[in-house]
């Protein structure tokens, strides 16, 4: 391992690995902006020598990437994995990294390390994990690796193993209760205009409607606990804020300096706190950073006409609103989502009514939920009447109650947890329906749902930015994927 004298600054590049590496296909190329790496990259570049090299955004090859890798000839690699599926390209780049030079520190953080420490130890490429919020974390394991080798590291945060194999977990970074102390992501490490300069190529309702545009956050944490989701665990049940003013400083730094046209703001929770989500969008108004916004991760159950209002005159042109099942029974007693299912109607047409774009979700195919609460589901998303469903088969992530409950049933599809796997095919298997049922189900119901109307479907082609012929090939090629994947696909 790395071992470098303070004279001379210790050389970090910070990673995100080709996701094409592990897994082809069109959600592969999911676009993202590495806000994590900007942030992390301000937190150490006083002390240190950083570089961030995103492999996925240009689509590298791996021999581009020993390239880079060999051109700045770093002590340490730090690589972020963003969710369980990308894994496998994680390890791919630990690899790489030590085929170029073995004496490397490799570091793995972000969600998938975070959620599967003992699994990632098991390659004997990677050094250290750092487990949760890495901003703090990371700083002290680099300035400990300058000198100390492994003698003297942080008692959080971090796992390795010892020189006898054996894996030392120190458990989960402390939970970062100030969020206003950390600075703003440092954007001149990275070519920020090719990221934000057009609409995304991976065409969505989510994206924002011009460009530059910008993604943000400002919360981690989440109080509800969804049998699905993992943010939990990440994350913690506390919800923690930045303060509203923190908030509109960013977005006044990022119009000045960038441009931007627009926002995606990428909380779970943008609304939990009433009074501060209308003090950030009546601040937008205020300061003049009005511009088209959208939400992506919306409980309807936060919102209510005095905030629907606010953010309308802020500027918001989309919403996402999480609804997930049709049957009360399956939200309260298997999902555990406080949602009442005729708030969530009067919601989307409130939202509606104010010329604010509303997406839907819902998930299908959950341990003990019967054929007819599936079918009642699907009625919902078509009587709930917004712009635009989604739906999704329930997916089990490690460190989930989904996970234990299919566990504890046997209702995982047998070749489930094989890295081929792809990720958008049903995993779930019950007596009541197979994996394939729900595969199919969500394509076609989707198709049926979405573009029956042809209002519906010229609006949906504008807000995706394309025509109705090229939203036609999505269709056509979703349903083609849903009959066509073999088991274990």
């Amino acid at each position: 391992m790395t071992g470098k004298s303070d004279l001379n600054k210790l050389k970090v590049a910070l990673v995100v690995p080709n996701f094409t590496w592990c897994d082809w296909d069109i959600n592969s190329r999911w676009e993202f902006i590495p806000y994590n790496l900007c942030i992390l990259a301000a937190m150490i570049k006083d002390s240190f020598e950083v570089i961030i090299i995103d492999a996925n955004h240009k689509n590298m090859t791996e021999n581009e990437f020993i390239k880079a890798i060999l051109d700045y000839k770093p002590d340490v690699v730090g690589l972020t994995v963003l969710m369980d599926q990308y894994g496998p390209a994680g390890h791919h780049a630990a690899q790489l990294v030590k085929n170029a030079n073995a004496s490397t520190t490799v570091i793995i953080g972000g969600v998938y390390a975070t959620m599967n420490v003992e699994k990632v130890l098991q390659d004997k490429n990677i050094d250290f994990v750092v487990i949760g919020e890495g901003e703090y974390v990371l700083k002290e394991l680099l300035s400990h690796l300058v000198d100390a080798g492994v003698t003297s590291l942080p008692k959080q945060g971090i796992a390795y193993r010892d020189n006898n194999g054996k894996v030392c977990n120190f458990g989960h970074a402390p939970r970062i209760t100030d969020l206003d102390l950390l600075p703003f992501p440092d954007y001149s490490l990275i070519d920020y205009a090719a990221y934000i300069s057009e609409i995304p190529s991976r065409r969505s309702v989510d994206n924002p409607s011009q460009a530059p545009y910008a993604r943000i956050l400002t919360s981690r944490g989440c109080p509800y606990g969804c049998i699905f989701c993992q943010v939990e665990h990440i994350s913690g049940k506390k919800f923690r804020s930045r303060s509203a003013e923190n908030i509109l400083d960013e977005i006044s730094w990022i119009k000045n300096i960038y441009g931007i046209k627009s926002l995606i703001f990428d909380d779970d929770n943008l609304f939990i706190d009433k009074k501060r989500a209308i003090s950030i969008f009546n601040g937008m108004v205020n300061r003049g950073l009005c511009m088209p916004w959208v939400s992506i991760a919306t409980p309807a159950f936060q919102l209510d006409e005095e905030v629907l209002d606010v953010m309308a005159a802020s500027g918001c042109e989309y919403i996402d609103i999480a609804v997930e099942s049709g049957s009360e029974r399956v939200l309260k007693e298997i999902i555990g989502k406080p949602l009442d299912l005729d708030y969530a109607v009067k919601v989307a047409k409130a939202a509606r009514d104010r010329g604010i774009y509303v997406a839907a979700n819902f998930v299908l195919g959950f341990p003990s939920e019967t054929w007819d609460e599936i079918r009642q589901t699907v009625k919902f998303a078509e009587d709930i009447d917004v712009d635009y469903v989604k739906i999704f088969t329930a997916i089990p992530l490690v460190n989930t109650r989904l996970w234990d409950l299919c566990e504890k049933t046997g209702a995982l599809k047998k070749s489930f947890q094989d890295d081929s796997v792809r990720w958008n095919t049903g995993q779930i298997e019950t007596e009541q329906f197979t994996a394939r049922d729900m595969t199919i189900l969500r394509a076609y119901e989707w198709d049926r749902i979405n573009f029956a109307d042809p209002v519906k479907r010229k609006r949906t082609a504008s807000r995706m930015h394309m025509t109705e012929a090229d939203l036609w090939e999505i269709r056509k090629r979703t349903r083609y994927a849903a009959t066509h994947f073999k088991d274990g696909d």
